[in-house]
């Protein structure tokens, strides 16, 4: 079990790498749309590549993210009957959910995100508007974003066998952040 500890510790920290990298997206496509903004109304200039750019951020930004906020336990969940449970049924709940759930839907995303990547990839797929950009980075972040996610679910899913048979602590309030 400490072998898959250390595995959890690994995953856990190279989420928390990609979502703080992550982080900065939020403050350059801010700059990107203010700075699109000015030259648009103020100069009456405009770029489809500084429009689509500002989408591939906000697009990367969450995916890139979305491990570092199961690890953080940040998505949404209806809290109706599971913030009531002891720690050891959120620690069910959550190791089914990541192996039926999340699992299986994060995997169906990768395998049919990986063909449309390659597509765009070899076929060097640009925007279809004028002065667009290469539409492949932007497909490639399906997968790896979805990746993430998934090597995060497995994560998780160690953490809550973890608790479940002992080798980590009963954490009542606390979500299971680090091991």
């Amino acid at each position: 079990m400490q072998a898959l500890l250390g595995l959890a510790r690994a995953i856990d920290a190279l989420n928390e790498r990609v979502g703080r990298l992550a982080m900065w997206l939020v403050l350059i496509t801010t700059l990107i749309s203010a700075a699109n903004a000015l030259v648009r109304y103020g100069l009456g200039e405009s770029s489809n590549a500084w429009l689509e750019i500002q989408w591939y951020l906000f697009g990367a930004l969450f995916l890139l993210a979305a491990g570092y906020t199961l690890k953080h336990n940040g998505h949404v969940r209806i809290d109706l009957l599971y913030g009531r449970w002891s720690a050891r049924g959120r620690a069910w709940v959550d190791l089914l959910g990541g192996v039926f759930f999340l699992l299986p839907f994060c995997g169906l995303i990768i395998w049919n995100a990986w063909p449309m990547f390659m597509v765009s990839w070899t076929g060097n797929e640009m925007s279809p508007d004028a002065g667009g950009l290469l539409r492949w980075p932007v497909k490639l972040l399906i997968p790896v974003g979805f990746s993430l996610l998934a090597l995060q679910g497995v994560a998780e899913i160690i953490k809550r066998i973890g608790v479940l048979t002992g080798a980590l602590g009963l954490e009542n309030e606390q979500p299971m952040e680090e091991v």
